[in-house]
């Protein structure tokens, strides 16, 4: 860990940026291909990401003020490393930075060359650049957004008077928008009327299509992002995805980049909110309470289980509950509440007591009276969760395997499902996004099969009659198929995530987690004094460090919590090859001596790192959380 309370040096550390390359070309720019050369004199920002991981589109959208605001000093450049083999198709890419809103220039990297030259290590990393094409921040994570705009206005300053800072407008051209019905739906349920309801998400409205599933009825929501309750035509929504019908005839909609539920009274088509407070939730807040005062985290899909709208909560890897009427005498709705019913915040697959599994990205739920099942996105797993609460794993097998592979569930491979849709016979039908197809999973044989392929990007199912209507999001439609009494034969492919192994020794390995508290805040010594940025909530303890291992058994010690950055880890040298999973949390305070209650910012990040054990590799593993490693400056 670095030091962050110490004083920083008059001189900032700098290192050369390398080139940026990228063998799927540049998007948003008007097809004009770029160099760092052509940036020079400007800020600018390298965001890594790839369009299946959360955390990378909530740094999406905690850059979207930054980037208003600085626009005439300020290039953000996304630089899209892919996880899956479906995000290495360009065209997969393209999709994502239209349907994410994405208005900055994106360099498409499918073999992840620019990632190696700047030893990237994680989902989402934003790499600062000055105007004189010297690196002189890193970030992993979320919760940087405030850090770097401080340090954009350093850097303006710094620049205008060396006369080195070049204003004006930057390379970002947006594309032409494309004039179909729906663009990116999202999810889709059944009405009583005969009709159907689907999230329209990224033009941030819902759609109601009569019985054909295509003739638009009405919509909902004036299209403009935001936050806002009232009529149907001046409603706002922000990305909705999930919807669940309750007994009452209304729907709850799952209000993904609002971190909010909503609810649609289909008579009126008035839109009300139910819960959240619009704000993403941070490590240290409340995790239960009144639903109106306690914050969600890019809730993606919902149903109603069992007296209660459940939610895949895919921003903390977690499921929630929201329950109308926590004392069932009251009649006043702010009586509601939410609390966390699985998950523990730690992205992977463990199976167990709903307080001790894990989850990556939940983002599809489909109940029956006995299970609710759970569409486990990243983990590229069938989930479910029984009467009890404890949750089991029907097919996956973890973070880093993935693929196409029908037969029995413990070997049956999936790729980044977001939908789970239960059948009639007992069995589930899954919208197995990343394959482009319609998989089935029966409880009754254990058997995984195929129902249906060519599917492009399937989000969601429902069944109709002897037919099951999908969202294909990126062909913008509703595809009706007749669901099929014998399977489809697909040739079976496997996949593992494509990064390099990070070579290290066997013995003892020195982990760092390296922060620096931005200019003007410091880590706290003092947690009861500290509120979270918003003001008001104790956030606890400054730091936080997890780690464990797969296999467990690659970690001799060093495994567990601990609220140091710095930690020596034992690897067993038996064991040649596997994944360190760290996570790491920093919060750093306002340093003004004269405020009581310094307001903090959380910092946040987990890595997976895949690591070989090799004898003279290195015996020491860097993850910079914010600010720059100095002992590579």
């Amino acid at each position: 860990m670095t030091d962050a309370s110490s004083p920083r040096t008059s001189r900032r550390a700098r290192v050369r940026a390398p080139q940026l390359t990228g063998k799927g070309g540049w998007l948003n720019t008007g097809d004009k291909q770029y160099t760092l050369a052509d940036l020079r004199g400007r800020i600018v920002i390298l965001d890594f990401w790839t369009f299946c991981c959360i955390n990378c589109l909530h740094v999406l959208d905690e850059l979207r003020e930054l980037e208003e605001k600085h626009r005439d000093t300020v290039v953000i450049i996304g630089v899209h490393s892919p996880k899956f083999v479906h995000e290495a198709e360009h065209q997969a890419v393209v999709d994502a930075v239209e349907r994410y809103g994405v208005e900055h220039p994106v360099l498409d990297d499918p073999e992840l060359a620019t990632w190696k030259q700047y030893a990237v290590r994680a989902w989402p990393t934003l790499v600062v650049i000055d105007p004189e094409g010297y690196v002189v921040a890193q970030h992993a994570g979320e919760g940087h957004a405030h850090a770097i705009e401080r340090l954009v206005t350093e850097l303006e300053t710094e620049h205008t008077a060396k006369g080195t800072l070049r204003r004006g407008d930057g390379p970002y051209v947006a594309p032409e928008p494309e004039p179909t019905v729906l663009r990116f739906p999202g999810k889709v349920i059944a009405l009583p009327s005969g009709n159907f309801l689907v999230s329209d998400t990224t033009r941030h409205q819902l759609v109601e299509l009569a019985a054909d599933g295509e003739t638009v009825v009405r919509r909902i929501g004036s299209g403009a992002r935001g936050l806002h309750d009232g009529p149907g035509d001046s409603a706002t929504f922000n990305e909705p995805q999930g919807l669940a019908l309750l007994d009452d005839g209304s729907v709850v909609v799952a209000d993904t980049v609002n971190h909010a539920l909503r609810r649609l009274d289909l008579a009126t088509g008035a839109v009300t909110t139910l819960a959240g407070t619009g704000r993403q939730w941070m490590q240290g807040e409340p995790t239960s309470g009144p639903a109106r005062e306690v914050s969600l985290s890019s809730p993606w899909d919902v149903a109603w289980w069992h007296g209660k709208v459940w939610i895949a909560m895919a921003g903390v890897h977690q499921l929630w509950a929201y329950d109308p009427a926590a004392d069932p005498t009251a009649a006043d709705p702010t009586e509601a509440t939410v609390a966390v019913t699985a998950g523990t915040t730690n992205e992977g697959l463990v199976d167990g007591p709903g307080a001790e599994a894990w989850f990556a990205q939940p983002s599809g739920l489909a109940a029956t009276a006995d299970r609710l099942w759970v569409a486990d996105s990243e983990t590229s797993a069938l989930r479910w969760v029984d009467l009890d609460g404890a949750v089991h794993t029907a097919v996956g097998t973890g973070l880093f395997d993935f693929g196409h592979r029908d037969g029995a569930a413990e070997q049956a491979l999936l790729q980044h499902p977001l939908g789970a849709t239960a059948l009639p016979d007992g069995s589930v039908a899954i919208s197995d996004t990343y394959n482009h197809a319609l998989r089935r999973y029966d409880p009754a044989t254990g058997q995984v099969t195929t129902l249906a392929t060519d599917l492009r990007e399937p989000s969601d199912a429902v069944l109709v009659g002897d037919d099951i209507l999908v969202v294909e999001s990126a062909r913008h439609r509703l595809t009706r198929l007749r669901l099929p009494e014998e399977a489809v034969r697909v040739e079976s492919v496997a996949h593992r995530t494509q990064r390099a192994a990070t070579e290290v020794a066997p013995g003892e390995l020195k982990l760092d987690v390296v922060f620096q508290a931005p200019a003007g805040q410091k880590l706290d010594t003092l947690p009861h004094a500290r509120t979270d940025s918003r003001g008001g909530t104790p956030i606890g303890p400054s730091t936080r460090l997890l780690v464990s291992a797969t296999p467990p058994e690659l970690l001799l010690a060093g495994e567990g919590a601990g609220t140091d950055l710095n930690r020596t880890l034992t690897l067993d040298p038996a064991v040649t090859e596997g994944v360190l999973h760290v996570s790491a949390m920093a919060a750093s305070c306002d340093d003004a001596p004269s405020n009581e209650y310094p307001a903090c910012h959380v910092h946040q990040q987990d890595w997976g790192v895949p690591v070989r054990l090799t004898e003279g590799g290195a015996d020491r593993l860097p993850l910079v959380l914010a600010g720059m490693d100095d002992q590579d400056a």
